[in-house]
């Protein structure tokens, strides 16, 4: 489906993205993730034609990009980070222009547009304007406007930026839908939790260069641990525990006044080291702790 060799994009002296290489097969979806400033949004805009690389080569669908770009951008659907909807239209009319583009019949884009509208709650919104719509109502309709076309790879760049829970739940329960169908999916998202519950495969860039990619419970297991131990402590108490933590093949991270601990192998003894301590829990290792291992916890503009 996408086939990635040694992308790189550099600005002036910059290397933005440095030498990566990644596929994405019929049917998955990748996490595409990294902190800001890593070369997500610049290979993301690499890949759609948006942006030139430097050098390297990509493939969409046995195209090669840029240079039959005007044939694979037919089979792919984008949902920006931006709200780029036309305020001077109504919902359905966003959807209706947008066939348009891609010359569907009316009469399948008015079909398509009902049942799109439908399937993202917003049925019930079709002849409103834009700017009557609530954020998490525009993000929905975003992804409808990507879908009109049946593409075969869907391109989401943080679809569930700014919103709250309840909005973001109604998007990652109809992207798991889509997934159920087979739809090919690159995601770019901050929440760890849902990329990690929706994803078959995660990329992870920083400094323009890939620093893991590969099943992300296969990589949370190898890189990080199963459990974490999270304990919070003086520094004479955080010493001791760390000592003992060691001793059991754990590896260890001081964050203030809270020690993390990381474990490879069922260490239910050490709960009985933690029972005077101020304040403790243990939890399995997760997405996010693969990620910040891995990147590190310093705050980056873009």
């Amino acid at each position: 489906m996408v086939s990635v060799k040694q992308l790189c994009k550099s600005f002036g002296d910059r290397r933005a993205v440095d030498g990566i290489s990644f596929d994405l097969k019929r049917g998955e979806c990748l996490g595409f993730l990294g902190p800001n400033g890593a070369g997500k949004t610049t290979s993301i805009k690499m890949l759609l034609g948006l942006v030139e690389k430097s050098s390297g080569t990509i493939r969409i669908l046995d195209r090669e990009m840029p240079r039959q770009q005007s044939e694979a951008k037919r089979f792919i659907g984008v949902v920006p980070q931006a709200d780029s909807l036309d305020p001077d239209l109504t919902v359905a009319e966003n959807l209706l222009i947008y066939a348009a583009y891609f010359n569907i019949p009316r009469k399948i884009a008015l079909q398509k547009t009902e049942e799109l509208l439908h399937f993202f709650a917003l049925a019930t919104r079709k002849n409103e304007i834009i700017e009557h719509l609530s954020g998490g109502q525009r993000r929905r309709l975003l992804l409808a406007r990507a879908l009109i076309h049946d593409p075969q790879l869907l391109i989401l760049d943080e679809p569930t930026v700014g919103l709250d829970p309840q909005a973001r739940h109604l998007i990652w329960q109809r992207l798991e839908i889509l997934q159920e169908k087979g739809t090919t999916m690159l995601l770019t998202s901050h929440y760890l939790d849902e990329v990690e519950r929706l994803s078959n495969r995660v990329l992870i860039l920083d400094h323009g260069t890939i620093v893991a990619q590969g099943d992300p419970r296969q990589l949370i297991t190898e890189l990080v641990g199963i459990d974490v131990f999270e304990v919070e402590g003086t520094t004479t108490e955080l010493d001791a525990l760390e000592a003992s933590f060691k001793k059991c093949n754990a590896s260890t991270e001081r964050v203030s006044d809270k020690l993390y601990a990381y474990t490879q192998e069922d260490c239910t003894q050490l709960e009985s080291l933690l029972k005077n301590s101020r304040g403790w829990l243990r939890r399995p290792a997760n997405l996010e702790d693969l990620f910040i291992q891995l990147t590190g916890r310093s705050l980056r503009e873009s």
